[in-house]
C-alpha cells in the first residue's frame, strides 16, 4: 500500500479511513505486489458497481482476471479488501478543511478554495463515498472509523474558526465547535445529495460552481464575515 498512514491536520493526525487492523503485510515479490493491486483495483470497481452487501468475492477476482484461491493469499474477506480499496483512495478522498487564514489572506477567498478542493474530491470518489455510507450502516467498526474521522476535519475547522474570530473576522459569540459540526455537516450533505443522489433542482441538475458559491456564502453569512452580515 502506497497510503497506509494518517495525513496531517494542522499537526493533528486524522484516522486512516479505514481499520488498519484489517491488512495484512503487503507482499514482497513484485509480481504478488501486481496481483494484490489489481485485486484492490477490480474490488474498487466491483463494490462501487453492486455495491458491498450483494459484492460476491468471485465477482472481484473474475474481474481482476486470477484464481479465485488467490484472493485469500492476500485477504481474507470482503471487510479486508474494503479496508485496502479504502486506503488506496484516502489520500485523494481527504477532506482539505478551512485551514487557516495567514496573513493579508482573504477570508471568503480560502473558503471558497477549501470548499471547492472538497466538492472536487467529493465528485471525482462520489461512487466511493456512497459505498462508505451503505458499508457505515452495516459494519460498526468502519462505522466508528468514519466517525473519528469526521470529528478530525471538524476540529480543524473549528480551529479555523476559532482564528477568524479571534482576528475579528468571524461572529465571536458562536461556538467554533458546534458552529464547525453544522457548518461541515451542511456541505457534506450537500455533496452526497448532488454527486452520489444526484438530487436535482428544479428539474435540472445544479450545476458545480453554483453548489461552491451556495455552500461558501452560507459557511460566510453564518460566521458574518465582514460585507456577509
Amino acid at each position: 500500500m502506497e497510503t497506509t498512514g494518517p495525513e496531517e491536520l494542522d499537526g493533528e493526525q486524522a484516522p486512516p479511513m479505514a481499520p488498519l487492523s484489517h491488512l495484512r503485510e503487503p507482499p514482497t515479490t513484485k509480481r504478488g505486489a501486481r496481483t494484490r493491486a489489481a485485486l484492490v483495483r477490480a474490488a474498487r470497481k466491483v463494490f462501487e458497481r453492486d455495491g458491498y452487501l450483494d459484492t460476491r468475492l468471485t465477482d472481484i477476482t473474475k474481474e481482476a482476471q486470477c484464481a479465485a484461491g488467490s484472493f485469500y493469499t492476500y485477504f481474507a474477506n470482503k471487510e479486508e479488501v474494503l479496508a485496502a480499496v479504502l486506503l488506496e483512495a484516502q489520500e485523494d478522498m481527504m477532506h482539505p478543511g478551512m485551514g487557516r487564514v495567514q496573513g493579508t489572506d482573504d477570508p471568503y477567498a480560502v473558503l471558497e478554495a477549501s470548499n471547492r478542493a472538497y466538492l472536487e474530491a467529493y465528485k471525482r470518489n462520489a461512487k466511493l463515498m456512497g459505498l462508505l455510507e451503505q458499508v457505515a450502516q452495516v459494519e460498526p467498526e468502519f462505522r466508528e472509523f468514519r466517525r473519528r474521522r469526521a470529528d478530525a476535519f471538524i476540529r480543524r475547522n473549528a480551529r479555523g474558526i476559532a482564528d477568524l474570530q479571534a482576528r475579528g473576522v468571524a461572529d465571536r459569540e458562536v461556538d467554533p465547535m458546534m458552529a464547525s459540526r453544522a457548518l461541515s455537516g451542511m456541505v457534506s450533505v450537500m455533496a452526497y445529495n448532488a454527486f452520489v443522489l444526484g438530487e436535482r433542482e428544479e428539474g435540472a441538475a445544479a450545476g458545480f460552481e453554483e453548489l461552491v458559491s451556495t455552500v461558501t456564502r452560507l459557511w460566510a453569512n453564518a460566521l458574518r464575515f465582514p460585507g456577509h452580515r
